[in-house]
């Protein structure tokens, strides 16, 4: 897999004096040649030793649908397009699984492809899928549970888990948060649109107001870019594996975070025009001036353009 590199960005007005930029990096990238089974040859890869191998079975009940007619109901009823490539699946299940002792929930599991990558790694999926064909059809295994239905109305585990999927890009937020709302959850690995995971781990040298809100909680990182000839049916955009991963100890405390939230908050609502007019609003023209000053930032800087980094100690100093 080769590596794939964006443009680099100029250092700008409102970039903390540090090392902790975001890597424009986003990670191997699936070469979008032929996918036959093996793949090209410049990227072959081997298959990696099972932890947990899967015995070859029978599926569950054959389904009577032809792959054409799977993929045209999943496009029409679902919105989904099915993960074909078998290296983009390996390497979707790499990221996923760090830890091989956690469960996996798998979300929209489709024809299997990441499933069975899944049980090479970890010892328990619990694949979610809401067509009932589909679901019937995954193969049958002693550590796979599929259900039938919807992913985002199950009951998070009380246990730690995981998270991973090539989710419909049409249910991206509503998964995402699912996600953060599971105390639980150590890790999410989903398979998103190119454009919609580059914007929420700061790619384009802006964040975004759900990245800022969740950043003490919870790190975004783009991990690698799938081309679109990977899904079937093709569809228009590539997709980009996004990664959520809680953090350990989260760089603000429980009992201060709704403080956190009310000021990123009241930041992105725009009022005055700018984010030191916002809150020259809420904590005074003087002590504004101060904190921004602190943070290396420019008066008239966009919002979006506010390191999470610099909203940490934003918040740190204006709530003395």
């Amino acid at each position: 897999m080769a590596p794939h590199s964006a443009p680099h960005h100029p250092r700008r007005r409102g970039e903390p004096a540090t090392n902790s930029e975001p890597s424009t990096n986003s990670g191997p990238t699936i070469n979008s040649g032929p996918m036959s089974s093996s793949g090209p040859t410049a990227v072959r890869q081997p298959q990696p030793e099972s932890r947990y191998p899967v015995p070859v079975g029978p599926r569950r009940s054959a389904s009577r649908a032809s792959p054409r007619r799977e993929h045209a109901r999943a496009r029409r009823a679902y919105g989904q397009n099915l993960l074909a490539d078998p290296r983009a699946a390996r390497l979707l299940a790499d990221i996923a699984v760090a830890d091989p002792r956690l469960t996996v929930l798998e979300v929209g599991a489709g024809r299997g492809r990441l499933t069975t990558e899944l049980l090479h790694r970890c010892r328990r999926v619990i694949a979610y899928e809401i067509d009932p064909d589909l679901a019937t059809a995954l193969p049958a295994h002693p550590r796979l549970t599929v259900r039938t239905g919807d992913f985002l109305a199950a009951k998070p585990p009380a246990a730690t888990f995981t998270v991973a999927g090539n989710i419909p890009y049409g249910l991206t937020s509503s998964v995402i948060t699912w996600c953060l709302e599971s105390p639980a959850l150590r890790r999410a690995t989903l398979l998103t649109q190119w454009e919609y995971a580059r914007k929420r781990t700061g790619d384009y040298g802006r964040w975004s107001r759900l990245t800022v809100l969740t950043w003490p909680e919870f790190t975004w990182t783009l991990a690698a870019r799938v081309p679109a000839t990977a899904f079937r049916p093709v569809p228009r955009v590539d997709g980009g594996v996004l990664v959520l991963d809680r953090r350990e100890v989260p760089l603000v405390a429980p009992e201060h975070m709704p403080g956190y939230r009310r000021l990123v908050e009241r930041g992105f609502t725009g009022v005055g025009g700018s984010l030191f007019a916002t809150l020259s609003r809420d904590h005074g023209r003087q002590r504004t001036y101060a904190a921004f000053r602190a943070c290396r930032l420019a008066e008239d800087l966009p919002v979006g353009e506010v390191w999470p980094e610099q909203w940490l100690t934003l918040f740190r100093l204006l709530s003395r």
